[in-house]
């Protein structure tokens, strides 16, 4: 029997990360350079920097604000709706640290509860006024709140057009619009599931280990690994998108190759 869990909304559609740069400004009084200066820093999190719990950064539009809950749950809010979450509550006390090798990490003392998985060193954090949650390293996008890299958590879901990338960026498994799970390598389609036109479907890799496709409540396709609570999709280098278990043993695989 299929699980369904309640996870956080996740948002609609995959954002433009282009950086947009500032026209030149007349010279100002050292004192109002100083507040804009404060101002635009409001929407970075800068490297080495922390949120601590009840801290947050908003978007220079005051649209999106990033929360560091004192459940231990990091969320993106519009107003009082959750766009995206690190799925981490039930850790009070947990903090969010951009740390300087790049990594945008959630910790509940020294223990790491869910991690970006980028690397550079002085990226930094943008919440950005289309909604959108960027790790930049100078103008190149490392990550964003549709995108997860290597692997897809128990618990956390993709909603249309969010994916999961292989860590060397050579493919990506997406969910499509359409209702389709598809893996690519650029545009060439590899493996899917065959769940076109089924508008507003989701993926889930649910906690009890199984990875399922869903319309509403209703099973499209699974994986059939159900009763392996922990295990974790990866979307390898070599193509291949395996769920292993804790113990790192394949349950499932799309048996791709590059």
């Amino acid at each position: 029997m299929l699980k369904k869990l309640g996870f956080v909304a996740l948002g609609a559609a995959m954002a433009s990360v282009a950086v947009s740069v500032p026209a030149q400004a007349a010279p100002q009084a050292p004192q109002a350079a100083a507040t804009q200066a404060a101002a635009a820093a409001r929407d970075l999190l800068k490297p080495g920097q922390l949120l601590k719990p009840g801290q947050s950064r908003k978007s220079r539009n005051g649209r999106y604000l990033l929360l560091m809950q004192k459940d231990g749950n990091l969320v993106l809010y519009k107003g009082r709706t959750p766009l995206w979450s690190t799925i981490t509550a039930g850790h009070k006390g947990a903090f969010a640290a951009m740390q300087t090798d790049g990594n945008l990490v959630v910790y509940k003392g020294r223990k790491a509860l869910w991690d970006s998985g980028t690397q550079g060193r002085g990226a930094f954090l943008a919440v950005q006024n289309d909604g959108n949650l960027v790790i930049y390293k100078g103008r190149k996008a490392l990550w964003s709140r549709h995108m997860h890299i290597g692997r897809l958590k128990p618990g956390h879901a993709l909603k249309a057009d969010q994916y999961v990338v292989s860590p060397n960026r050579k493919f990506v498994f997406v969910q499509q619009r359409d209702g389709n799970l598809v893996l690519y390598k650029g545009r060439t389609a590899l493996w899917s599931s065959r769940t076109t036109g089924h508008k507003g479907a989701f993926t889930l890799m649910q906690r009890d280990g199984n990875l399922v496709v869903y319309k509403g409540r209703t099973p499209l396709w699974n994986s059939r690994t159900h009763g392996h609570a922990g295990a974790a999709l990866s979307v390898q280098n070599d193509g291949n998108v395996v769920i292993y278990d804790r113990a790192n043993r394949a349950l499932w695989a799309t048996g791709t190759r590059g």
